[in-house]
């Protein structure tokens, strides 16, 4: 009796930290395979990508998967081993973000992106693709984090609004957008959890002078290789609530990703959410 198939995966971002956390987790799937790899052009900083094999990048034996520039070569499957992808996952730029969508919608390949600092032109391009291919826009793609967010909101509907919400955001000294998506998340975790608009409730990280209350606010360290922790501190005069997470791997991240990636291919046109991947229902 045949096993069965394996999902077809076009990694965008291929030879970033993600990129190649995910090609070694990939690896090591029976349900899964990169079929394609993308990764910008040499841009003169780091050593050209192009033609190199993914899987030697990755300190793994050779995949046959050489890295490209093309997207919609490699979403038509005339690039990387010559088959058709059924998903994109993509950790690259928040830049190229919208097209990288575009693309996916033209080819009707589903599209997962866990690229943090998007604007809004990547939100208006989610929405247009999501009504021709499964979309899913995580920032973060960790079962923990999911999780995390939906006890954030359940703590905010229940503590009195005297609770002050505080998130800490750590992360390596690389890591470019402050506060993280992560973090930008939980925050809006908690807004909706006391039904209130997070951007207005937002706090500048360079705040100075008495707290305003009701406000949400942000603590960014960039240091060494923290890989990412998170806490959100809810405190009153006398007492505290803390809820946090703490990744120690990168792998944790590739492997939800990867997950999430193996279930969106097979869904229905739409937007949606790890937490719609793990079926967990908000808190009441």
């Amino acid at each position: 009796m045949a096993g069965p198939v394996s999902k077809k995966i076009l990694l965008v971002g291929a030879s970033g930290r993600m990129g190649l956390a995910i090609t070694r987790a990939a690896s090591e799937s029976r349900q899964l395979r990169i079929v394609a790899a993308i990764d910008r052009p040499d841009d003169g900083i780091r050593p050209p990508v192009q033609g190199r094999d993914l899987g030697t990048l990755a300190g793994l034996a050779t995949l046959g998967v050489a890295v490209g520039a093309d997207l919609d070569a490699a979403l038509a499957g005339a690039a990387g081993n010559g088959e058709t992808p059924d998903v994109m996952i993509d950790f690259s730029s928040p830049t190229a973000t919208a097209s990288n969508l575009a693309a996916c919608a033209r080819a009707r390949v589903a599209a997962l992106v866990g690229t943090t600092g998007l604007g809004a032109d990547a939100e208006a391009a989610a929405q247009s693709a999501a009504a021709r291919i499964p979309v899913l826009i995580a920032a973060n793609t960790s079962v923990g984090v999911t999780l995390l967010a939906e006890l954030v909101r359940a703590a905010a509907r229940a503590l009195p609004t005297e609770f002050d919400i505080e998130i800490l955001d750590a992360h390596h000294r690389g890591k470019v957008d402050a506060p993280s998506g992560t973090a930008l998340a939980l925050g809006r975790a908690a807004a909706e959890g006391r039904g209130i608009d997070h951007d207005a409730a937002r706090l500048p990280i360079d705040r100075n002078g008495p707290r305003r209350e009701g406000g949400i606010g942000y603590s960014v360290v960039r240091a060494g290789d923290i890989v990412g922790e998170h806490e959100v501190v809810f405190a009153a005069p006398g007492e505290r609530v803390v809820l946090g997470h703490i990744a120690t791997d990168r792998t944790i991240f590739a492997r939800g990703a990867l997950r999430a990636a193996d279930w969106l291919a097979i869904q229905s046109p739409g937007r949606y959410s790890m937490v719609d991947f793990l079926g967990l229902k908000t808190v009441v």
